[in-house]
């Protein structure tokens, strides 16, 4: 049922305008850029290994070109299920980058696969971030934080 309802919001709020990566195919390695598009207390509560913070509301294009000047590197984009880093993943397109994938499900898919996060001090942790109550029901594993 939960794989269904996260089916079937993706379907509604997504345009697909970033292609999807699915978690059990995402190698987390030195050669896959992750951007986290999350505000930065969701991020604090735990991550992806060596994600970069980007932000949505504060994300600065100059900022990430100057970080990434390769825009031909795979960069896999995520959030709490997927929205937000589509938006973020059309706009690095825009700037040029051309090997961008949305993580599909986001770091609550990640974690309901078993992925695994990490907290702000680079340790492994159960807590995710779950935005708010109604989202939070996409994640089925692991300990849900509401408040930083």
């Amino acid at each position: 049922m939960a794989q269904r309802t996260l089916d079937n919001t993706l379907k509604l709020l997504n345009k697909e305008s970033v292609p999807y990566i699915q978690p059990e195919n995402l190698v987390v390695d030195d050669s896959t850029i992750l951007l986290d598009a999350r505000e930065l207390d969701e991020f604090n509560v735990s991550h992806l290994k060596n994600a970069v913070w980007v932000g949505n509301g504060d994300f600065d294009p100059s900022k990430v070109q100057e970080t990434l000047p390769d825009q031909e590197a795979p960069i896999v984009v995520y959030c709490s299920i997927g929205v937000r880093s589509e938006d973020i993943g059309e706009r690095l397109q825009e700037l040029g980058y051309t090997n961008v994938k949305n993580l599909y499900g986001g770091i609550f898919e990640w974690k309901n696969k078993n992925g695994t996060v990490y907290n702000s001090q680079g340790v492994e942790t159960d807590s995710v971030h779950a935005y708010n109550r109604l989202w939070g029901r996409l994640l089925k594993k692991g300990i849900k934080v509401y408040e930083p």
